[in-house]
This record gives C-alpha cells, structure tokens and sequence, in this order.
C-alpha cells in the first residue's frame, strides 16, 4: 500500500519562499514501471487542483499560475519529492498535497497524504 507524508508547510509573509517535503512507501522505483508524482492543493471554499507533477523519468508540468516560481522535484531512490516554492503571494495559501498513481492505466487509484498547511500573509 502506498503511503505519503508531507512536510514543511508553515506561515510565511508574501514574497517568501518554502520548501515542501514528501516522503513515501509501498513502491521501489524501476524504469519500466513509470509513476507520476505531484503536489496538489486545495484552498477553503475551492477544488482541489494540480500544482506540479513530476514522472519517474522526470519529466515535469506546472500549472500556469505557479509557473516560474515553484520547482517540483524527486528523489526517486529514497522515495523523496520535494516543491520548491518561491515568490508566494496570498494566494498560494492552501493545504498542499502529496500525491502519487502508476502510469498507463486509463483510470489509475490516486494516493494522497494527509497534506502539509501553507499559509501566505500580506
């Protein structure tokens, strides 16, 4: 069973910066078993959306709104994915979540963790 924990979440004034953490289990990394990675976030009132994705072999996506400013990375080894973020604005305020699917399936299960608080202030 995959599990995911997320890290590193606090309060920060605008213009800031944080570096989240994730960590997980239930896999061991292997070429011809592709997986996605991300970091999602939902604020209150809002859906939850895509911030940044990464794939096994690294190729990444950012949603437009972070673009430029947030980094997703990984450490495939140790299980390990990380989201640089730089440049918050208020509107990066959010709980942010880990997240974690094989790739080639049409309908694959998505794992979560419990997600990591991120608090941007004027």
């Amino acid at each position: 069973q995959v599990q995911l924990a997320e890290s590193g979440g606090d309060s920060v004034q605008a213009g800031g910066s944080l570096r989240l953490s994730c960590v997980g289990s239930g896999w061991t990394y292997n070429q011809y078993y592709p997986y996605f990675m991300a970091w999602f976030r939902q604020a209150p009132g809002k859906e939850r959306e895509s911030v940044a994705t990464i794939r096994s072999d690294g190729r990444t996506d950012y949603a437009d709104s972070v673009k430029g400013r947030f980094t997703i990375s990984q450490d495939t080894r140790n299980r390990r994915l990380f989201l640089q973020m730089n440049g918050l604005n208020t509107e990066d305020t959010a709980m942010y979540y880990c997240a974690f699917w094989w790739a080639g399936t049409s309908n694959p299960t998505r794992f979560y963790g419990q997600g990591t608080q991120v608090t941007v202030s004027r």
